[in-house]
């Protein structure tokens, strides 16, 4: 029984590797090689079909430091690649327990360091030794956390994955995918392997390790081959998630203004597709993805909500909010120096930046997020007289006023970045520059003409680029 398990092992693994040769081309790949059994046998199986391929194969350890085994696995590594002429390269992490726990903080580093090491050696292609049973356990894991078909579908044979390895251009395969640990473990014995046990995986304090002890023995006596029909299961899902993906991308196309997304188009569609959207969206925008409960909060939100409210929902990494009938992602920025509501009653307000302007083409304000310009143009400032005066960089406090041009009316600020179609957010982070006694300029909506002067030459207009780190 053991040989006719281990026999069709080297053939399956060649014909998962053919296929990525046949796909990505590389000219040299790399095994995540923990020591364990699946990776050891990983390691011969790759050694056997990467030589003749002219392919140059690489080995890379990950040393957490949470076992007092981790330097002998280390060495174990290393003694296996030398002895397979592979070349093994490792990295230390130092895993510190915080709120996700330590098995979800060492795998984020793990995969973080073989990313680090895949580019280190020029190597585009990193295999892990993720089995049948292995997919069986995740799909199992996400349908008890209540994931919806992205979770569902598994893992992929290969896959970019950017947020885990740092570097989008690296790809992740999994060519044991279609084997059981039983193949790989009667393929272990028939080549006399060596590997090395992490006590770690007995522990049942893990979710995976509370399955793969508890409840998959007793799904594997009652529904013998389980694994592959939940293998199968799950090529369903991902058949389903790719057309949801598919309708997905179009109904975002038929509400997409720029960066923005029409809310009066996504309200006419169903509840299930807008959330189907707002989920690609977020994917598309390389952003955590929300939990469903955040996710009906939202959607309430941005429906439900006043035409006037100044509607913000805050993601972990961004912003969500609302205007003039559109969805605009915006990134979470620092609050920077002087700013507040205008309205906001009571609030003290520290005083604006004063500054001299000593002919510069541009000056930085750190504190007010960005550098003011100071252009060379027919129309503007008189540069003798910019110099003479005491100039202050501030945030609006709210009742300054300014005239565009001698034909256009003098307005309040909040009316001309009204006009403008001006979000708040942007209207809270753009400076203006006065003498003190009279408003010169106001980011995102130009100078006062009432010191300006036209048709000498050499005059100066004043422009205000914000530096994108800190937002418009």
């Amino acid at each position: 029984m053991s040989q006719s398990k281990a026999g069709a092992v080297p053939a399956i693994c060649a014909q998962a590797l053919n296929g990525l040769r046949d796909t990505y081309s590389p000219t040299s790949m790399a095994i995540a090689c923990s020591g364990g059994l699946d990776s050891m046998a990983l390691l011969r199986l790759c050694h056997a079909w990467a030589a003749p391929q002219g392919i140059a194969l690489y080995a890379f350890h990950v040393h957490h430091g949470l076992s007092p085994h981790a330097d002998a696995w280390l060495a174990h590594c290393a003694q296996a690649c030398a002895a397979l002429g592979i070349a093994f390269d490792a990295r230390h992490v130092d895993v510190l327990k915080g709120k996700d726990g330590v098995e979800s903080v060492a795998r984020k580093l793990r995969y973080r360091a073989l990313g680090e090491m895949c580019v280190a050696h020029g190597v585009p292609l990193l295999l892990t030794a993720h089995h049948l049973d292995d997919q069986a356990e995740t799909v199992l894991l996400q349908l008890l956390r209540g994931s919806g078909p992205a979770g569902l579908s598994g893992m992929d044979a290969a896959n970019h994955a950017p947020d885990l390895l740092g570097d989008e251009t690296l790809v992740m395969a999994r060519p044991l995918l279609p084997l059981s640990r039983a193949q790989l473990e009667a393929y272990a014995a028939t080549e006399a392997l060596a590997w090395v046990e992490d006590e770690s995986n007995s522990d049942p304090r893990f979710a995976r390790n509370a399955l793969r002890h508890g409840v998959m023995p007793a799904l594997a006596a009652s529904f013998p081959g389980y694994q592959a029909r939940l293998a199968r299961g799950a090529a369903h899902v991902q058949a389903a998630q790719r057309i949801l993906d598919e309708v997905a991308a179009q109904d975002l196309a038929a509400c997409l203004e720029g960066d923005t997304v029409d809310l009066a188009r996504l309200q006419a569609f169903s509840r299930d597709r807008v959330d189907n959207l707002l989920r690609h969206l977020f994917a598309s925008r390389g952003l955590a993805m929300p939990s469903t409960a955040w996710l009906g909060e939202m959607v309430s939100q941005l429906f439900s909500a006043r035409e006037d409210a100044q509607l913000k929902v805050t993601h972990p990494s961004c912003h969500i909010r609302r205007h003039r009938g559109k969805l605009h992602i915006t990134p979470k920025l620092p609050d920077l120096a002087g700013m507040r509501d205008p309205d906001d009653e009571g609030v003290i307000v520290k005083e604006g930046e004063t500054f001299l302007w000593r002919g510069e083409a541009a000056l930085p304000f750190p504190a007010y997020g960005g550098v003011l310009h100071f252009d060379v143009a027919a129309s503007g400032f008189d540069p003798a007289w910019l110099r003479s005066r005491q100039l202050i960089i501030d945030f609006r406090k709210g009742g300054e006023r300014l005239k565009p041009a001698a034909n256009r009316p003098t307005r309040s600020l909040k009316a001309h970045y009204q006009s403008l179609g001006v979000p708040a957010w942007e209207r809270e982070r753009a400076p203006v520059v006065s003498t003190g006694a009279d408003l010169l300029f106001a980011a995102g909506i130009g100078m006062d003409c009432r010191h300006m002067v036209e048709g000498q030459g050499g005059l100066i207009a004043l422009r205000w680029v914000a530096d994108p780190s800190q937002g418009a």
